[in-house]
Parts: C-alpha cells; sequence; structure tokens
C-alpha cells in the first residue's frame, strides 16, 4: 500500500514521521511544494491551484491514499480535491476539539498560518464545538520561513514568539494547539516561553487515526524494518546528498520534539 503525504513544505514531515512510527505499510511518498511554499499567505485561489497540480502528479505515483499534511492546504482545498479525485483524502483541521476534550473549559490558543486563522473551514469548527468564548486564535506565519531554512531556535525566532505571546495571560490557558505542521519544530521554544500549565496540541494523531480507519490498517508500535520512503520536492525525486541530509536534520529535530 502507497501512502503519500503531502505540504505545502517541510511541515508535513511531522505526521510522515509520526507515521513512520506506528504504521506498518511499508512505502510513503513525500510531496513538499518546496516551489510554491508557503501558502498561508497567499490567495485561496493561488493554493487551490498549487495543490491540485500536486494531485495530478501523485495520482502519476499510483498512490493509494493521500493525507494533507497542512491545516492551509486543507482548509481552502480539500473538498474540491475529494470532489475531483476517487481515493482517499484525508485532511487536517487544527485540533481544537482535542484540547476542549482534555481541558475541558480552560482556555485554549490556535495558532496557524494567516490563510488559515482567516478561512471559512477554521469558524465554522468553533461555532459547531460552541466555545467560542474560550478560544484565541494567533497566526504565525513567520514560524513557516524560519522552518524552511533550518532556523529552529536563533535570538530571531525566540524574540518573535515572545513577542507574538506578549499579548496573553498564559496563567489562564490549558493548551496551545499546534495549527499548522510547520510549527512542530518549535515546540523546545514555545515550552520555554510558556508556563507548564500550556500544553501542546496538535492534529497528527487524530488524522493518522482516520487515515488507518479509512484504509482498515491498525497501528504497529513494533515496527522493525524501515519503511520505504520517496522524497518529493515538488514535482522534483529527491536524490541529491545535501538535499537528504537536509531531510534527515528535519527528522533528527523530530525526534527531539516528539515527547514534548
Amino acid at each position: 500500500m502507497k501512502i503519500a503525504f503531502f505540504d505545502s513544505g517541510i511541515g508535513g514531515l511531522s505526521v510522515l514521521h509520526h507515521a513512520m512510527k506506528i504504521l506498518p505499510c511499508g512505502e510513503f511518498i513525500f510531496f513538499a511544494d518546496e516551489d510554491h511554499v508557503p501558502y498561508g499567505t497567499k490567495s485561496r485561489e493561488s493554493v487551490t491551484k498549487y495543490v491540485d497540480e500536486a494531485f495530478k502528479f501523485l495520482m502519476t505515483l499510483e498512490v493509494d491514499a493521500i493525507v494533507v499534511a497542512c491545516n492551509t492546504a486543507t482548509s481552502v482545498a480539500v473538498k474540491e480535491m475529494r470532489r475531483k479525485y476517487n481515493l482517499p483524502i484525508i485532511g487536517m483541521e487544527p485540533a481544537i476539539k482535542k484540547a476542549i476534550d482534555l481541558y475541558g473549559d480552560k482556555r485554549i490558543l490556535v495558532t496557524a498560518t494567516p490563510i488559515t486563522i482567516n478561512g471559512e473551514k477554521i469558524h465554522n469548527l468553533i461555532e459547531r464545538l460552541g466555545k467560542r468564548e474560550i478560544i484565541d486564535l494567533l497566526a504565525l506565519p513567520k514560524l513557516v520561513d524560519f522552518a524552511e531554512r533550518l532556523e529552529f531556535d536563533s535570538e530571531e525566532v525566540k524574540n518573535y514568539l515572545s513577542e507574538k505571546f506578549s499579548a496573553y495571560d498564559f496563567k489562564k490557558f490549558s493548551s496551545l494547539v499546534l495549527g499548522c505542521t510547520h510549527f512542530n519544530y518549535f515546540k523546545d521554544v514555545m515550552k520555554n516561553l510558556l508556563p507548564e500549565n500550556v500544553k501542546f496540541v496538535d492534529g497528527n494523531e487524530g488524522t493518522l487515526k482516520e487515515l488507518m480507519r479509512r484504509l482498515n490498517i491498525f497501528e504497529n508500535k513494533k515496527i522493525n524494518s524501515d519503511p520505504k520512503v520517496e522524497y518529493y520536492f515538488s514535482e522534483r525525486k529527491i536524490s541529491n546528498a545535501d538535499q537528504l541530509k537536509r531531510i534527515e536534520i528535519y527528522l533528527h529535530r523530530l525526534d527531539k520534539m516528539y515527547l514534548l
């Protein structure tokens, strides 16, 4: 079974990273649209076009399912992709319901890209949950740029997050929702800026559970063999040693962030 993980950039590796730990599937495709990253500050029309182009290419690889490991692409384009393509398409959305289920009626800060924060999908979700009064939304677009250039814990990153967080009294918050897969690379920096009562919540686990449900596959945490993974930057297969080294750096970073 061949499963594709698609993102605007390198953030979706966090979803693939989790899948590689728990899924017994032997073959994965990772597609990062590096030609057009970031999606979160572009128009909805442009994002839909880029996603459709990526899907057309992934279909030529005869994948059995596509995980849209990108909250922005899910918000903007997944409904249209499901209409056009006849295979399981699993999207992501900020894990607001999970945060509510875990932490009740305490305040929640939802971080994401501007296009997700301003999109109809997230506001409809909040309305359905009936908890608007405890939810704050914060766009953190620069984190995508930082992640794409392998800048995780520089002073610029720390200052950016410190400034963005300064408006909130985190003693009143239970959780911070990571509503963009790029944000998973910064959990240690965020943790140092937040009090211990604030816990991280992301959509990776829920997305993979939905994938397993749709494909009728079961978790296996005792996997011994490395799964086969092919990496693509836009439509270019990655075989260059320097580019593969870059991916290894990201995966090593995710190993460090995994249990935070």
